[in-house]
């Protein structure tokens, strides 16, 4: 088998990452002019692959390398080109492209089963609300209307973004995939998260996945002068949605041992007017972790501090749930085979959870799903300074495509 390209890879990845870049860092969302003119760029590089190109009825885009026998259900690698807003340039592009290049290094090989990179629509939840939109649809879960519902003011919704690129959000059944669709799906990623950096360790084989449960606090309190309304009258949404948002704070915090944690990243204040108190307050909540009695404790804490400063604030509070996964454990039989490779290979390794969501958790709902990881720089992650080294791509890679290998001749 061909050893990797750096330079090839190398080339790909910054060339991808033109799209949507300036000073700020990346910017490439879930079906803007950037994220489809990334895709048809890299799909340009690549056309000597000769590999046969598909889309699902949502966008969904697959890559076929032929095996020996093409009635053998394929061995599928992948994931995502769209990014945060001023993301980075690895995440999700490095298993898009670390993907590609194990087709290249097989191209001189005789493989039983075809071989599939995938590239999912809308892994990052930016845009429109929700995460993981493309393989949340492959595995049946939820539809165009349901990820609409969180569609930010004056901002297109998820229907509305596929009908203006041409798709059909009514057929989006037809994108559902059946258990069994694959052989198996691998991931390759940054591991956006410090352990391996700090380590020292080459790789790291994923035995979990944390599930993200997230939902909007919308208080309601009362619009009134900043001047003329006395303090102990005052209603006001923004004070009681900063209590809340230590709530949160706290609720994840005292689940932190079973690695549990909550983010507010989104406070939408109403009518945002420096004379007037805001009546009207909006906190986005992500919970997430790999313990599922661990984020239910912490939703638990939550929904009683809810209640508590509803009370004491004089104010409505009611909390909107948006989405709410379980974490995922992935297929044991692919880590051995993972931990296998890295022992021949003389490569340092370690099993590990993953904090991060990903699309391989829902791959997972339709065939054994397996995700490795390399180390970036410093942990950092959905940032300009988001790195990862071209000597920790190629070991990735390199144990990728020995997998590929091994499960395309099974």
């Amino acid at each position: 088998m061909k050893e990797v390209n750096q330079e090839r890879v190398n080339r790909l990845i910054e060339g991808i990452a033109s799209f949507g870049k300036s000073e700020k860092g990346i910017t490439r969302l879930a079906y803007s002019q950037e994220d489809f003119a990334a895709q048809k760029w890299l799909l340009e590089q690549i056309a000597d692959l000769k590999l046969t190109v598909t889309q699902d009825a949502i966008g969904n885009t697959f890559l076929r390398r032929e095996g020996k026998n093409n009635q053998l259900t394929p061995v599928a690698m992948g994931s995502h080109l769209d990014t945060v807003a001023q993301g980075g340039a690895y995440d999700g592009v490095l298993g898009v492209v670390g993907a590609l290049e194990v087709l290249y290094m097989l191209q001189n090989e005789e493989i039983e089963r075809p071989v599939e990179t995938i590239i999912f629509r809308a892994e990052e939840s930016t845009r429109f609300g929700f995460a993981t939109i493309g393989s949340k649809i492959m595995a049946g879960v939820g539809s165009p209307k349901k990820f609409s519902s969180a569609a930010k003011k004056n901002e297109a919704s998820f229907e509305e973004c596929l009908k203006a690129n041409g798709y059909d959000p009514e057929d989006y059944t037809k994108a559902v995939k059946e258990e069994g669709c694959f052989k198996c799906f691998l991931e390759l990623h940054i591991e956006q998260g410090k352990v391996l950096d700090e380590t020292g360790e080459q790789i790291g084989i994923v035995k979990n996945i944390a599930a993200p449960t997230r939902f909007k606090i919308i208080v309601d309190g009362i619009a009134d002068h900043s001047g003329a309304t006395p303090m102990e009258f005052r209603r006001d949404a923004l004070v009681a949605g900063a209590k809340l948002i230590l709530a949160v704070q706290e609720a994840a915090s005292e689940e932190s041992e079973n690695g549990t944690v909550a983010t507010v990243g989104i406070v939408e204040t109403e009518p945002g007017s420096i004379n007037v108190i805001p009546g009207k307050v909006t906190l986005w909540v992500d919970l997430r972790g790999v313990d599922s009695e661990s984020i239910q404790n912490a939703m638990e804490s939550i929904n009683e501090a809810v209640s508590f400063v509803a009370e004491e604030d004089s104010v409505r509070i009611t909390v909107d749930m948006l989405t709410s996964d379980e974490p995922v454990p992935l297929s044991e039989d692919l880590a051995n085979m993972f931990e296998e490779i890295c022992r021949e290979k003389e490569i340092s390794y370690r099993v590990m959870n993953s904090g991060a969501g990903h699309d391989a958790m829902h791959m997972a709902k339709l065939v054994p799903t397996s995700m490795v990881f390399i180390p970036c720089k410093d942990g950092i992650s959905h940032n300009p300074e988001e790195y990862a080294s071209p000597q920790s791509i190629a070991v990735g890679i390199e144990v990728l495509a020995a997998a590929v290998m091994r499960l395309a001749n099974e």
